[in-house]
């Protein structure tokens, strides 16, 4: 460095004393200024540059061919999550500890993982509050979410007058009925497969499968709710030891995001809500708080599988490119805006709400969703459109939630009726022997199948008629009773009088399953789900009818011995079973059926709403439990 010269230098430099004096001058001049950058208000994004940040890349799962997806199934045949021969992974955990606490505002979550294996709690968001509560706690801090408040938020009481019985003896009987079938399929599973995921009633054991990362449980964590609701009281007593005792969250394998999610967090989300009990709320965030690391993508859009140990994400093997899956990161706002409410950390409803700017941004084919979207580069992969299986829930979230927000959410009305009307315009059909039907559409070529998880579409467009223009009300009505019509004709059109995975129409086929790999059934709820809607909508008496001919073939063809299984023929009256008791049976096609012959005032529509597995989640009034909070301030001021 060259100096300039100073009174007293020689040529040579400057004196020792001028240059002890200089030194210490700069070296003041760095200690300020270092001090300004890390000190001073508003340095953040200064401090960034100073302090390194280190990042691994997610890695884009390997592609998979077309032929190679199994399709995909809400909940899969024989409990395994359809994929390819591999799964390609890619490590997106973010371990960063940040030094901000506003809330985030990138796509990146921060974790830093205890000992113990518990998720730490995100520097950038406020600590909630919520683990010192108790559930009978009035919540003297506005980030505690309180239970008493939110009940009185509630416009009916959840079980009813008289717990949903109904006056008519023949209706009670027929809800006995049901309740008899519940507690027959629990006591079995308990006797069988205590603890494991679901029971194989031939065998009479339990069966864990690879489909949610090492938890178990799955029917207990499933049936709480149901339980509970039923007033099965010993049961759902043994169902809360059980998670009390046994259910260990700190599992190290490869889980299904969605499937996680729906039955988990929704089960845990859902006995909070129903019963208070603090355990259920505290299980529900410390779960959640694991599956933020799947949103750790270039987009924010979640990949499909996580490890729930080291917060490792990828893509399912099978799905297209890498792709995520519509029905898999479209099912999560339900669960996430309410993880929000109890944990009073905005992190979860800032997932979700990045996912719905993303698809509102890019380009929708003829005004559809295609079921594959690249978590990299947030652009579809294919154009291949389901109201079944890979799409199915996205749409119904898109309703539920605008329900679930007091009807403020218009963002998600706005996307739903777009959606809807694009379905009509693009997907529905009408079969030569009048029947109503949601075709797939790939590419633009209509493929004339339908499949049993569509069938939950004439629930979700009668629940939704109501919001839409005033003078499509009945249109919407009729629409869903015709697809509930149709859905109903596959049940009838078999030999059992259960209704196949996939029927179609086309070379003179209507409602049947012309493939041997369609004409399975494997305790599937969507077509008792719509007959539960469209009575509470309608009041119809076909509709419990209906359900009535849906419970007698269940005890005929699906009762065995030790509990409930599927059957692989539905055509065929010497049925085989597939050896498997889902979960899914115990929390939505018993519950629905239960829903059918009860009172409206059991769970009532005003107040709840329920998530793609069944569970009922509250409807948040905001304005409600903002009042509350005012009232409570007043009388303790």
């Amino acid at each position: 460095m060259v100096f300039r010269k100073l009174p007293g230098a020689s040529g040579m430099g400057l004196r020792l004393s001028q240059k002890f004096v200089f030194l210490l001058f700069l070296s003041g001049l760095v200690t300020l200024c270092f001090g300004a950058l890390f000190f001073l208000p508003d340095s953040v994004r200064l401090k960034r540059i100073f302090l390194s940040k280190t990042e691994t890349q997610p890695v884009t799962a390997g592609s998979g061919s077309e032929n190679d997806v199994r399709e995909h199934l809400k909940r899969p045949k024989d409990q395994e999550h359809p994929r390819g021969m591999t799964s390609a992974k890619g490590e997106t955990s973010t371990k960063l500890k940040s030094l901000s606490r506003k809330p985030p505002v990138s796509h990146e979550v921060a974790e830093e993982r205890l000992a113990g294996g518990k998720a730490q709690e995100d520097l950038t968001v406020p600590r909630s509050k919520t683990e010192s509560a108790t559930s009978s706690d009035d919540g003297a801090s506005s980030d505690t979410f309180s239970y008493m408040k939110f009940k009185r938020c509630l416009i009916k009481p959840p079980l009813g007058r008289d717990n949903g019985k109904p006056s008519d003896p023949e209706t009670d009987e027929r809800r006995e009925k049901v309740k008899e079938m519940m507690k027959f399929a629990w006591d079995n599973y308990k006797h069988y497969a205590w603890g494991k995921n679901e029971l194989r009633p031939l065998t009479r054991n339990g069966h864990i499968g690879n489909m949610f990362g090492g938890l178990r449980g799955a029917s207990i964590i499933d049936s709480l709710d149901t339980l509970y609701v039923m007033g099965l009281t010993e049961e759902y007593n043994d169902a809360k030891e059980w998670v009390q005792t046994s259910l260990d969250l700190n599992s190290n394998g490869e889980a299904s995001l969605f499937e996680v999610n729906i039955r988990y967090v929704g089960g845990l989300l859902s006995a909070y809500y129903l019963t208070g009990e603090e355990l259920f709320k505290n299980k529900a965030v410390e779960l959640g708080e694991k599956l933020l690391p799947a949103f750790s993508t270039p987009t924010g859009i979640p990949r499909g599988v996580i490890n729930l140990g080291s917060g490792t994400s990828w893509s399912w093997g099978w799905a297209s490119a890498g792709s995520s899956i519509l029905a898999e990161f479209g099912t999560l706002h339900l669960e996430f805006v309410h993880l929000t409410e109890l944990s009073g950390n905005p992190v979860y409803t800032e997932k979700v709400m990045n996912i719905r700017k993303l698809l509102n941004k890019i380009e929708k084919p003829h005004g559809l969703y295609p079921n594959f979207l690249s978590p990299v580069s947030g652009n579809w992969v294919q154009h291949h459109v389901s109201i079944g299986g890979l799409g199915d829930s996205f749409y119904e979230y898109l309703i539920k939630s605008y329900l679930m927000s007091d009807k403020m959410d218009d963002d998600a009305k706005k996307m739903y009726y777009g959606a809807l009307e694009a379905i009509e315009a693009n997907l529905v059909q009408k079969s030569p022997g009048g029947l109503t039907y949601m075709a797939e559409w790939r590419g633009g070529i209509l493929d004339h199948k339908m499949g049993h998880l569509a069938c939950f579409s004439g629930g979700m467009i009668g629940i939704g008629a109501d919001d839409g223009a005033p003078e499509k009300r009945q249109h919407y009505l009729d629409l869903a009773a015709e697809i509930t019509h149709t859905c109903h004709e596959s049940y009838t059109r078999s030999a059992t009088k259960l209704g196949p995975e996939a029927f179609r129409f086309d070379g003179g086929a209507e409602a049947t399953a012309t493939r041997l790999s369609d004409r399975y059934y494997i305790l599937r709820p969507e077509v008792i789900e719509s007959y539960m809607y469209m009575w509470r909508l309608t009041h119809d008496p076909k509709y419990r009818d209906w359900g009535w001919e849906a419970v007698q073939a269940l005890e005929e063809h699906c009762r065995v011995e030790s509990g409930f299984s599927g059957i692989r023929d539905v055509y065929t009256t010497t049925v085989s079973h597939d050896n498997m008791q889902q979960s899914f049976f115990l929390s939505e096609t018993l519950k629905y059926l239960y829903l059918l012959f009860s009172d409206d005032d059991l769970l009532p529509l005003e107040d709840w709403v329920f998530n793609t597995e069944a569970h009922p989640l509250p409807i948040i009034r905001k304005s409600c439990l903002q009042d509350e909070a005012t009232q409570d301030k007043t009388v303790s001021e």
